[in-house]
């Protein structure tokens, strides 16, 4: 199946091309009709938490690429504007929100969010981030999924 992804217009490209960075870390094709949000029984520092650890943790994998821009900032602020991106732009978070999980302030989102989709411009970065959001929405879903199916199985329906 080739890998489907999207352009910043929401208009699907698909690419058969294994050797993309997407399909190189398995991440999960997005859907076009899937509204992903995170699940309401987590808090948002949480949810927050793991997007910036699935960040950091994917840079590391990908250490031999240029991912984080070589400047004398600590490639911290990068995970976390990146981070912050994802949750507000793949999980539907609001900035408040956003900005009190991080310990920031909710202009300091929107600050992260401008610059992360001003580098989208680089090819490699927007390949990156899309593969962050794809990952960050999957462990979501499949959380919602998993407690919805819990609820069936216990007679809740």
């Amino acid at each position: 199946m080739p890998f489907e992804t999207f352009t910043k217009q929401g208009v699907p490209t698909t690419t058969g091309r294994p050797d993309t960075l997407a399909y190189n870390i398995g991440a999960v094709p997005l859907l076009a009709d899937a509204r992903p949000s995170y699940p309401s029984s987590l808090p948002a520092r949480i949810v927050c938490r793991i997007v910036s650890q699935i960040t950091a943790e994917t840079i590391a994998l990908l250490s031999d690429r240029v991912i984080a821009r070589n400047e004398r900032r600590r490639p911290s602020c990068h995970v976390r504007q990146i981070a912050m991106y994802v949750c507000h732009v793949a999980l539907r978070m609001p900035f408040s929100d956003i900005g009190a999980a991080f310990g920031r302030d909710r202009t300091t989102v929107g600050h992260a969010c401008h610059v992360v989709e001003d580098r989208r411009d680089d090819a490699a970065f927007d390949e990156f981030v899309s593969a962050i959001e794809r990952m960050a929405t999957a462990v979501f879903q499949s959380t919602d999924i998993s407690r919805r199916d819990g609820d069936r199985e216990g007679g809740h329906d």
